[in-house]
């Protein structure tokens, strides 16, 4: 069975108030959005629903990505749906639930071409996991200091 949609959990050590300040925020954002090894540049950022968002990922062997997207659906601190408005087409939730721990972060990446995410699913797959290490280190990177 072939499916268009690829989803993903994790949770984390932080409140969902932290984990949506390091989607909300650009500065941030560039740091963790995408496959290790990648890293962004922003063109436009409206975090806002309807808003823009224009960036280009730079790849670790040194090609560029352009990326389109819409900000479809924001709640604060709960969760963020994110329209990709060039190909391959796809919308991106991602959703914040309070644990007791920290807040489990669902990522479901759903594509508007089943034959596009079969081709596409041993790259998407382990690059969501990767996205996802990838803001739990900005999270760790950003969390106050403890101490006595």
């Amino acid at each position: 069975m072939t499916t268009s949609s690829f989803q993903h959990r994790r949770c984390l050590t932080a409140t969902p108030g932290a984990v949506f300040a390091a989607i909300a925020d650009p500065a941030r954002l560039a740091r963790w959005w995408g496959p290790a090894g990648f890293t962004n540049t922003f063109q436009a950022f409206t975090f806002q629903t309807g808003g823009r968002w224009t960036f280009t990922m730079h790849g670790p062997d040194g090609q560029d990505y352009a990326n389109e997207a819409v900000f479809a659906e924001i709640v604060p601190d709960a969760r963020v749906r994110i329209r990709h408005t060039c190909p391959p087409l796809f919308d991106l939730t991602i959703t914040l639930h309070a644990t007791p721990a920290g807040t489990e972060v669902s990522w479901v990446q759903q594509f508007d071409d089943p034959a596009v995410a079969a081709a596409v699913r041993h790259i998407v797959e382990p690059a969501n996991e990767q996205n996802l290490d990838r803001l739990a280190a900005e999270l760790a990177r950003s969390a106050p200091a403890t101490g006595r």
